[in-house]
């Protein structure tokens, strides 16, 4: 099932969690603005995970930023967050208006293009908690966006726009798979920012 999302919130999923797709919350002179801070910060490193005991290096970069305190454990990796900055600070008061949750962390991706993506996964770390609500805002080039449920197997995909705001809730980690699959049809670069709440535990 192949979904498009537009100005209004509705929820994606036909069971097992809620996936709430806002669409554009920017305009044009906003996302250029946020895309162009973001994409030259100084804190872009390639990711390093754990893949069936051997240490990988992605060519996707990540940035993880949050309140003092609360690293964030994936993939075999610990990451230590960088103090929040000005961008950042009022992208995380937008998305809390809009969605009415709290935040203490963010990690940011940048796939440079459509050969960069993220194979299928759960974020379902126990330092995220029972059923976290994680808040997904999207810049620059459009890229497909998967979810699989884990024992029927049924794909939803939806195609991120630029300046999107993507909200998985509820059982959602539990029950589902996402991924953002490769492609050459996009030579452009997307930057991913993913808001969560780190538990402590």
């Amino acid at each position: 099932m192949d979904l498009f999302g537009n100005d209004s919130k509705f929820n994606l999923l036909p069971c097992d969690g809620t996936l709430d797709y806002y669409g554009r919350i920017f305009s044009l002179a906003e996302e250029e603005r946020f895309f162009q801070d973001l994409l030259h910060t100084d804190h872009w490193q390639q990711d390093e995970v754990i893949m069936f005991g051997k240490r990988i290096i992605t060519a996707r970069k990540v940035a993880w930023y949050g309140d003092a305190g609360f690293a964030y454990s994936y993939s075999g990796t610990t990451k230590q967050p960088l103090p929040w900055t000005a961008e950042l600070l009022e992208l995380k008061q937008i998305v809390q208006r809009s969605t009415g949750a709290n935040f203490n962390s963010c990690l940011l991706n940048l796939y440079h293009h459509g050969g960069e993506g993220m194979g299928w996964h759960s974020d379902d770390e126990k330092t995220l908690g029972e059923n976290p609500c994680i808040a997904s805002l999207s810049f620059g080039a459009e890229r497909k966006f998967s979810l699989k449920h884990k024992s029927t197997l049924q794909t939803i995909s939806l195609v991120l726009e630029s300046g999107s705001l993507l909200v998985m809730k509820g059982a959602t980690q539990a029950h589902w798979l996402h991924s953002i699959p490769k492609t050459k049809k996009i030579t452009s670069p997307r930057i991913n920012l993913t808001f969560r709440t780190i538990q402590t535990i």
